[in-house]
């Protein structure tokens, strides 16, 4: 039975006159010759375009108007991949891969375009062989989800498997995670699991690994060797430093963003350098062993998802705070301009959640810096009502950080204690 998957109208009736069906090899004659393969489309796509997966890798989409001629190479056939058994190598650690999603622990089926999660040892040994020098890679699939629909829920069930290896012998914990909230999984991780005795580091990847420029293989490569030889433990973000090969940046997973949409450098340490970094087969240590927050185990996992990030901008309407105060909220953080400010028509709002035992966090949308609420008399007038200036903590981190206080405690004044204690490195002293 031939694939059409997300074809439909016109589209569709022309790979069926062609019998062309998805998988299958085909030339293309248009304005220029095009070799390639013809790939599965999005089910809400137009139907006057087919899609073609290129020998670079890249996918191009062909208006079949302009289409003169279409040739079929070969047939798309089932590929049965025989996966050699990888025996255990006693001379090198071990580690746990636990898959959330993503493309950096996947595989391309050219046959098809599908990305399908590694299920095995032996698949991930076959996708990435230099591992097996490093490290034995114990891989197990939590869910497959791109990384927008990780939802807090997402980030206890993760905590609760990694919960269950506390007292494993492993060396350390990879997790497979999408890049675009990869930083607010490392947040909560870090403090739900802070004191965890090894290490654990989110690797992802910005370029997909049927792709020329792909940085899978590298990254998870890299976050290997750093949980081989780390000699810590916390949690990190393992990613490409910048557009070169050459360096692996591994970051505190309270103190990273992504700054950039698709570079493979795309995750930074704000206001810092990274923790470490492997260069050379070797992990360097970037940072003072002061800089980094040492806790004893006692993992805490619950959380409340009841907390808002309000990102203040001239001409916020103060209902919409008002709405946030009436839905029951238990924090609000904010991300205010400059050392810490919101406009004084937030105020009488603001005064309103106050009373209310709602706790307010302040922030600041600059990258870098610090909160600083006593230089101005506006920033003073917020704290008097009852605003918590919330040092260098990344407005994204200060919002995890508070649904983690606010599911362990429900007391104004224990939320605000957690909310100033350095748990997770989360701000610098």
């Amino acid at each position: 039975m031939p694939e059409y998957t997300g074809y439909h109208g016109n589209s569709l009736e022309f790979l069926k006159i062609n019998e062309i069906s998805i998988g299958d090899s085909v030339k293309i004659f248009a304005d220029i010759m095009y070799v390639g393969i013809i790939m599965p489309r999005y089910e809400h796509g137009d139907d006057k375009h087919i899609i073609l997966k290129l020998k670079s890798g890249y996918n191009i989409g062909l208006e079949i108007e302009n289409i003169e001629k279409i040739e079929k190479s070969s047939s798309s056939k089932k590929i049965v991949e025989v996966n050699e058994k990888v025996e255990k190598n006693e001379k090198v650690q071990d580690i746990l891969l636990l898959s959330t999603g993503g493309t950096i622990a996947s595989k391309v089926d050219y046959r098809t375009g599908a990305v399908t999660p590694i299920l095995t040892a032996e698949e991930l040994n076959s996708s990435v062989p230099e591992l097996a020098k490093i490290a034995n890679i114990d891989a197990k699939v939590l869910f497959s989800e791109y990384s927008e629909n990780i939802m807090p829920a997402h980030w206890q069930k993760i905590a609760e498997i990694i919960n269950e290896y506390s007292k494993s012998t492993y060396s350390g914990i990879i997790i497979a995670h999408g890049t675009d909230t990869m930083h607010y999984t490392s947040a909560y991780l870090s403090f739900a699991l802070a004191g965890f005795p090894i290490p654990i580091a989110l690797v992802g990847s910005q370029r997909s690994s049927d792709r020329a420029s792909s940085d899978a293989a590298l990254n998870l490569i890299g976050a290997a060797k750093f949980l081989t030889e780390c000699k810590t433990n916390g949690i990190y973000v393992v990613m490409h430093q910048d557009e070169n090969d050459e360096v692996i940046a591994c970051h505190l997973g309270t103190r990273v963003r992504k700054n950039h949409t698709s570079k493979r450098g795309a995750f930074q340490t704000v206001g810092n350098e990274p923790a470490f970094l492997v260069l050379n087969d070797k992990v360097h240590n970037s940072l003072e062993m002061s800089f980094f927050t040492t806790k004893k185990f006692e993992p805490k996992i619950k959380l409340n998802e009841k907390v808002a990030l309000v990102k203040y901008h001239p001409g916020y309407d103060p209902t919409m705070l008002k709405n946030i105060i009436d839905s029951g909220y238990k924090a609000i953080i904010f991300e205010g301009t400059g050392l810490g400010h919101i406009g004084k028509n937030m105020y009488s709002t603001v005064r309103m959640a106050h009373q209310k035992g709602i706790f307010m966090g302040m922030t600041s949308q600059c990258i870098d810096g610090r909160v600083r609420m006593t230089v101005y008399e506006s920033g003073r007038d917020l704290l008097d009502l009852g605003i918590v200036p919330l040092e260098n903590m990344i407005p994204e981190v200060a919002l995890v950080k508070s649904m983690w206080a606010t599911g362990n405690t429900e007391n104004y004044d224990e939320i605000k204690e957690i909310m100033l204690d350095k748990i997770a490195s989360e701000f610098s002293t």
